[in-house]
């Protein structure tokens, strides 16, 4: 079906449900508020995608959070555009729309991530399903350049991601919690399973977590194989040197104190403008 010929259906809620190893989570948080007050007033604006199954049900490709306002609000169907791809094409759909949200955690673009790399992959593998035009772009760029055609991480960036995969899952919450940094963590990721466990418990009983050339030489250490339990404990015990950071605020909790026509370049300059006013006063 061509995209000048798809039609919108209203699909019952019920019959709807959530992409396979959905990787973004949907959070009932201020964003899923003003989604919800959205639709109360106006409605469904931009249908959702979905994929239909041999049960008679959908998997949600894009809307999962219109879904789940929806439902909020008690309303019993969703406008959706039906789509006749397999899993991989859908993954690959799913992946590039919920790169669009305000806020996604590290552990989820990890995931989202991987998921599209195994689908891009598979679609290489797979001549049955692919053109000629997608198996000699394959041969001609690595998968991951091509994830970053349609993404917003360079390719560097996106082989960062991939490798928070490898971290335990208590290492990696407290990367979605901002207690770890992402280059320390990427670093951490090359340490085998038993030694990021020991990692944890002394981070846990430290009080601490590693920098950057901690967790440098942590993976060093490991890959001669020498990384004992005694020499993550000396290691976290130091005392760090002050690092650089930054500071991260969500788009939607800064938006409000702008004008609606000011950009996200326009709202830092203005930002930047109040500190540096701010830092001048204190110097008097």
């Amino acid at each position: 079906m061509s995209k000048q010929s798809e039609t919108i259906t209203f699909i019952p809620i019920e019959k709807l449900i959530p992409f396979r190893d959905h990787p973004f989570q949907i959070r009932d948080d201020e964003q899923m508020k003003m989604i919800t007050e959205s639709i109360r007033s106006v409605g469904v604006l931009v249908p959702a995608i979905a994929r239909p199954l041999p049960d008679g049900a959908y998997e949600l490709i894009s809307g999962h959070r219109r879904k789940r306002a929806s439902e909020l609000l008690g309303l019993p169907t969703l406008p959706v555009i039906v789509r006749e791809v397999d899993h991989d094409t859908g993954t690959v759909m799913m992946v590039d729309s919920n790169f669009q949200r305000e806020e996604i955690l590290p552990s989820e673009r990890a995931r989202a991530y991987k998921m599209k790399l195994e689908a891009i992959k598979r679609q290489g593998a797979r001549n049955d399903l692919t053109s000629d035009q997608l198996g000699q772009k394959l041969e001609q760029k690595s998968s991951r350049d091509l994830i970053a055609e349609n993404s917003p991480d360079s390719s560097t960036q996106i082989q960062r991601y991939l490798r928070l995969n490898e971290l335990i899952p208590e290492l990696l919450r407290m990367v979605d919690d901002r207690k770890i940094a992402l280059t320390p963590a990427v670093e951490i990721s090359y340490l085998t399973k038993e030694e990021q466990e020991i990692l944890f418990m002394t981070i846990d009983c430290e009080m601490a977590t590693p920098s950057l050339s901690q967790a440098q030489r942590m993976k060093q250490i490991s890959r001669e194989g020498k990384l004992t339990d005694d020499m993550i404990l000396q290691i976290m015990s130091e005392k760090k040197k002050p690092e650089c950071w930054n500071l991260t605020i969500p788009m939607n909790k800064v938006s409000k104190y702008f004008p609606k026509s000011y950009t996200p370049q326009r709202m830092e300059e203005v930002i930047l403008a109040l500190l540096d006013t701010w830092n001048k006063s204190k110097a008097r």
